[in-house]
């Protein structure tokens, strides 16, 4: 590592196309130009569109969703990477280096690993690495905010993924695996597709830990900007230069005569010896991505270190819902300031936290039967509430949201007097079971029709027993019309979420409150 080669001219397209068709990569930036990025988002599979709508809506960029569901592509300036981290929709990020969109694989195994092994030295490196050098930066000013403020809850409150039900999300693919290989160290075994960034939580220590990555990344921008390698350094602090990288590969389809962990070796191999990095698994500086589904394959550069739904949750329960799942459900049904939006099966308060933080003109009720899920639930709207203040105390207004202990089936709400009723249903597996599903569905929805305005009033809900959902919804039509239905996988669970809309008709009145 004592010497490094310089970074890599731009490919002229010829070049490029050698290896397949180049499709959407970042055209490289001319002298004075403005830095641009394509970057590439996970998104819950089954809410790309939403997620491009949210891209349209806030940063004013069109997006293409990926024929290998869960990923969408979109191109904005450097300059708004603050905003790209503060989509509500999107799990993880990366900016993309090139993408060829058939790529013409060898069939025999040896030549295809070749062909990526070259493939390494023709990518345009220079503009992604420079976006990863700008959002490194950016991570650290947050980071110099955390160290000023050490009680922050944000030190506090690190998350972890105990329990969560709505795990990465995974393709219905024939053939599909993931690895993430650091060259030198033997391969890990296979791993959900849908985990490009493939790193977890390490709990106690990890603010530390990201605290001192951080000051590596910065250490390293110096050598990128003033046109020498990382690592070619002669000083005494040239080991802290030596940039720690790591590739993760995703392959889907059936059709490849190598394996993900193959792919992730050999690639890795040739970034290795094309600019000089130190491979470590665990401590790694850039994370390389070569995601492969079927003949379309992308290269990037991973821009988030964990996924971004990890943001309201700090007080996990069996079944907690992602924040980027609870926002997709939430924007599905059209959210009107002073709308008012229960949740009469909150579990840990995913579903609430998000729409108290992302549409506050609303006024928002979650309630549970199980009073260690309205624990949970008051406890992670707490953690909201000091994280609000610790970013201006002066300006921190509370959350217009409550938690209430109720029977789903007996809500204390009066008749007609909610707008949008939004849940995540009890899907018969860790909670609940299958036969008391086929009880419960139709009183639940007689329930939310009863509390619903006729002929506004929505429904959004999500559940995994569609069987008995579609029986249940059967038996209640004369008040809710199914508007939508949206598929998405919950942490391997091929799920439904429902967008239903109340009728005209009265609905019965069980009992009355007032």
């Amino acid at each position: 590592c004592g010497r490094s080669p310089a970074l890599p001219r731009q490919p002229g397209m010829a070049e490029a196309e050698a290896a397949g068709d180049a499709g959407l990569g970042p055209a490289p930036a001319q002298e004075g130009a403005e830095l641009a990025a394509v970057i590439g988002a996970t998104v819950p599979t089954g809410f790309e569109q939403t997620a491009a709508e949210e891209v349209q809506e806030k940063l004013g960029s069109a997006s293409r969703i990926s024929r290998d569901r869960g990923k969408i592509y979109f191109e904005v300036p450097a300059r708004s990477l603050p905003q790209v981290h503060r989509l509500r929709s999107v799990d993880n990020l990366f900016v993309v280096v090139q993408e060829f969109k058939d790529y013409q694989f060898k069939e025999n195994k040896e030549d295809a690993l070749t062909d990526l092994e070259d493939l390494v030295k023709k990518l345009p490196w220079t503009d992604p690495l420079k976006v990863w050098e700008l959002n490194n930066s950016l991570k650290k000013r947050k980071t110099k905010r955390k160290k000023h403020n050490p009680q922050s809850p944000a030190s506090r409150e690190k998350l972890n993924d105990g329990g969560e039900e709505a795990g990465a999300d995974q393709n219905n693919t024939n053939d599909q695996d993931c690895a993430q290989n650091s060259v030198a160290v033997e391969p890990t075994g296979d791993q959900d597709t849908e985990k490009p960034q493939g790193v977890t939580s390490r709990n106690g220590v990890e603010e530390e830990e990201d605290n001192e990555q951080s000051d590596v990344k910065v250490e390293v921008q110096a050598s990128f900007e003033s046109g020498t390698k990382a690592g070619d350094s002669q000083t005494g602090e040239g080991e802290a230069k030596v940039l720690r990288f790591r590739v993760t590969c995703n392959r889907a389809g059936d059709k490849h005569s190598f394996t993900s962990n193959e792919a992730a070796r050999d690639f890795g191999g040739a970034v290795q010896e094309h600019f000089q990095w130190k491979a470590d698994m665990t401590n790694f500086d850039v994370e390389v991505l070569l995601n492969i589904h079927n003949n379309e394959v992308v290269v990037g550069i991973a821009l988030t270190e964990e996924s971004l739904h990890r943001r309201n949750i700090t007080h996990f329960g069996p079944t907690t819902l992602r924040s980027t799942l609870a926002y997709g459900m939430l924007r599905l049904c059209d959210p009107q300031p002073t709308d008012i939006i229960v949740d009469p099966m909150c579990g840990t308060g995913a579903i609430p936290i998000e729409g108290a933080a992302e549409w506050p003109c609303c006024y928002h009720i979650a309630g549970d039967n199980n009073p260690q899920a309205v624990k949970r639930a008051a406890n992670n709207i707490c953690s909201l509430l000091r994280k609000n203040e610790s970013k201006d105390s002066s300006t921190a207004l509370g959350v217009p949201l409550d938690i209430i202990q109720w029977d789903i089936c007996n809500l204390p709400l009066r008749t007609g007097s909610v707008d949008i009723v939004v849940t995540d249903m009890p899907f018969g597996k860790r909670i609940g079971s299958k036969k008391k599903n086929w009880d419960l569905y139709p009183a639940c929805l007689m329930e939310m029709g009863r509390i619903c305005t006729p002929g506004t009033g929505r429904a959004v809900l999500l559940t995994q027993d569609k069987k008995c959902f579609a029986k249940a919804l059967s038996r209640v039509g004369h008040i809710w019309r199914r508007a939508q239905t949206v598929w998405v996988n919950v942490g391997g669970l091929h799920a439904a979420v429902y967008l239903l809309r109340r009728t005209w008709e009265r609905a019965e009145e069980r009992r009355s409150f007032w």
